[in-house]
């Protein structure tokens, strides 16, 4: 049976969607069959592994109308994984989903249960806000991976979003847990970098990931040119990164 793993934090610019692609290819190349859900309506997921132009059904679509997910995938060769990709229609998905009377929150659910035992790992990439499109990704995923920069008020706002995980454990999803926490952006060269892993290991213990994320300029480059990190330069200290999280992701889930 696979694997749902929830990419979420509600504060924008932490490396969430850089986080889901990569590690979606990183557990790729470890061979793990992958699918990759881009749930922001800013479809970053998409643009960044160059499938913008293949979307011909969209999350929107997997959401609200009668696609189901097979419908959906697109199959992306290099890396060598599935995408449901997203398209700008999702901005207004808040709203329409707000006028169901019921089953508004498990309509993810509905749709990737059907394909969940064809793969080791879906990975939701969620939006930057507390919505419905957050609360669908939090009610199908088994688990969440909260990715955190090392940077000023890194711990702000993740009260907000600890009480959202477990609203949604007690209304919708009782066995929902924290796959792990990610630290991105490091630097340890400064003084602040250090300051906040240690404060953020301090708070989650020993659910924050060995590996960490550098600052790197590689890594800030390959979503333009529509590529994973590991085609865009394998030999980067980026790469390096998300290969490493990749293997602790699996020896967790082993």
């Amino acid at each position: 049976m696979g694997k749902i793993i929830a990419m979420a934090n509600q504060k924008g610019g932490v490396g969430k969607t850089t986080t889901s692609i990569n590690l979606a290819a990183g557990l790729a190349y470890l061979k793990k069959k992958v699918l990759l859900v881009d749930l922001d309506p800013q479809s970053n997921s998409t643009q960044g592994i160059g499938a913008r132009n293949d979307v011909k059904h969209s999350t929107y679509d997997l959401l609200l109308t009668k696609c189901e997910a097979t419908d959906c995938i697109i199959d992306l060769k290099i890396p060598p994984m599935h995408l449901i990709g997203a398209t700008i229609d999702l901005a207004g998905s808040d709203l329409e989903m707000a006028n169901y009377q019921e089953g508004r929150e498990r309509l993810l659910k509905n749709k990737l249960d059907k394909i969940k035992s064809e793969y080791d790992y879906i990975i939701i990439d969620c939006p930057p806000s507390l919505g419905l499109l957050n609360t669908n990704a939090l009610t199908a995923a088994d688990s969440v991976i909260i990715p955190v920069q090392c940077e000023y008020y890194a711990l702000e706002g993740l009260t907000q979003l600890l009480s959202t995980i477990r609203l949604v454990q007690k209304m919708y999803n009782p066995h929902l847990y924290i796959e792990g926490v990610v630290l991105t952006m490091y630097d340890g060269r400064t003084k602040l970098s250090i300051e906040v892993q240690q404060e953020v290991r301090k708070y989650f213990k020993e659910r924050v990931y060995k590996s960490y994320i550098p600052r790197n300029v590689r890594l800030s480059e390959a979503p333009s040119y529509g590529k994973s990190i590991f085609e865009h330069d394998l030999k980067s200290d980026g790469a390096k990164a998300y290969a490493s999280l990749a293997k602790e992701v699996i020896s967790k889930n082993n």
